[in-house]
């Protein structure tokens, strides 16, 4: 295939990669899975390259890490200039500027004209647990209600959050206690007697139901739910919906949880996914993109919630490392002044359209959907009744990464093929990789469609 940034001159694996992948499976467990199989030796704003000398456009932003771009000048001489002075002391020993920076900088950004205070930490899932821990201490309650199709990590409290079985879940057991799943709006797949309208209006009589039958709404603490389902399959939840639990929630006074480690800092088009929504969440969840791949997340909260926890209830040996601190300053000054969040509302545009085009030529792309930058197209084996074709997605990844694209798949059915690029990539870049990806999608499906003739 002929490409300008995308430059595969060997197999994937290539020989070095090789070697490293047989040094690899002799000591790394099989369980800690990867996507193409290779190994990166150098990565800058949306390309990587590996070991062999093949580079990759990526579509993939290490899980949606890297919305600032692999390697950000900016963000490196952030990392730099702290280190040259101190590495790490531990903030429960002696705090440092760079953890009271970032707080004020996430509380002024955040939803909200309240007052706010910000808790850091290392990483998404650990956010979450903390979460729990400060909306149980300030509530008196236990009960943790999360959603059909999310996910929130995987230890053992946001495992027991987290929707999909496997392979997150299976033979983990048993889970953490007082954790309960409500049903969350689907409307691809909803009923096909049903419009959307009345879908949703459904899915809130679901939920009603739910604290009704499920878990009385005096007891829980919170509710926890992605303004965008990320793993689950970038479902985007009608904004009636959101509305309708927020209120529920106010209503009983259950703490309203966002999380936005995968939505937050640029990938919808805003620095929250929430904002979208028009609410104001009482705690915020962040990760992921807010550190431009140093380990650092945080939990954003009502000052009175976050003050309800004693001294020494909260924290962490490495919680809010100050390497990790001056790489999320860097990375919140890049999306401002490239003005990011507007640049993933065109990426997003470019990349609905086209693959909106492609849906119209080629049957198995069942849906095109999501927000900003953070779209995802969902593959299926039968139009009409929208069977998951999970196997026809991964033939379909692998196939693109051959060719030089990184991708990723999603979806509690495993069948949904997701976009998070850097959103400083290039139009060029842009252009090329949704091109590997509609012709590998458009290959797989002739040959599907034939061997199945």
């Amino acid at each position: 295939m002929l490409s300008n940034h995308a430059s595969i001159n060997t197999n994937v694996p290539g020989p070095k990669a090789s070697e490293l992948l047989e040094r690899r499976h002799k000591v790394v467990p099989n369980a800690v899975s990867y996507g193409v199989p290779t190994f990166a030796a150098k990565a800058e704003g949306a390309k990587v390259t590996d070991v062999d000398g093949n580079t990759f456009i990526d579509f993939a932003g290490a899980i949606g890490t890297i919305n600032v771009g692999h390697c950000h000048p900016k963000v490196k001489e952030a990392l730099h200039d702290q280190v040259e002075r101190f590495i790490h002391t531990g903030f429960n020993v002696m705090m440092y500027e760079p953890y009271v920076a970032l707080a004020e900088k996430l509380a002024q950004l955040a939803p909200g004209k309240h007052e706010k205070k910000v808790l850091l930490q290392n990483s998404g899932a650990e956010a979450v647990e903390n979460a729990v821990k400060v909306a149980r201490k300030y509530t008196g309650r236990q009960a943790i209600v999360t959603f059909a199709n999310s996910f929130h990590g995987r230890t053992l409290m946001t495992m027991s959050m987290t929707s999909k079985v496997k392979p997150y879940k299976y033979e983990f057991g048993p889970f953490a206690p007082e954790v309960y799943k409500a049903p969350f709006p689907y409307t691809y797949r909803r009923p096909k007697e049903m419009s959307e309208k009345a879908y949703i209006d459904f899915m809130i009589d679901q939920f009603n139901d739910f604290l009704l039958k499920e878990v009385a709404p005096e007891t829980i603490a919170a509710v926890f739910m992605e303004p965008v389902q990320g793993e689950g399959g970038f479902i985007v939840p009608d904004k009636k919906f959101v509305h309708a639990v927020k209120q529920l929630c106010e209503q009983h006074g259950i703490l309203f949880v966002a999380d936005e480690i995968q939505t937050g800092f640029g990938r919808t088009g805003n620095y929250f996914a929430s904002e979208h929504f028009d609410i104001t969440p009482d705690l915020i969840t962040v990760s992921k993109s807010l550190g431009a791949g140093m380990p650092i997340s945080g939990v954003i909260g009502r000052q009175a919630i976050m003050d309800a926890a004693g001294a020494g209830e909260l924290g962490g040996t490495y919680s809010g490392n100050p390497v990790a601190c001056q790489a999320a300053l860097a990375a919140i000054e890049v999306i401002k002044e490239e003005q990011l969040n507007q640049r993933a509302v065109e990426i997003g545009q470019v990349v609905k359209e086209r693959f909106n085009q492609l849906a119209e030529e080629v049957e198995c792309i069942g849906d095109v959907r999501g927000l900003g930058a953070m779209v995802a197209i969902e593959i299926v084996s039968d139009p009409v009744n929208k069977t998951p074709a999970k196997l026809l997605a991964a033939e379909m990844i692998s196939m693109a990464q051959k060719n030089g694209l990184l991708v990723l798949g999603a979806g509690v059915y495993g069948n949904v093929i997701r976009f998070l690029m850097p959103l400083v990539i290039t139009d060029e870049e842009l252009e090329e990789g949704i091109t590997i990806l509609e012709k590998s999608i458009a290959t797989v499906w002739q040959k599907n469609t034939e061997f199945s003739v």
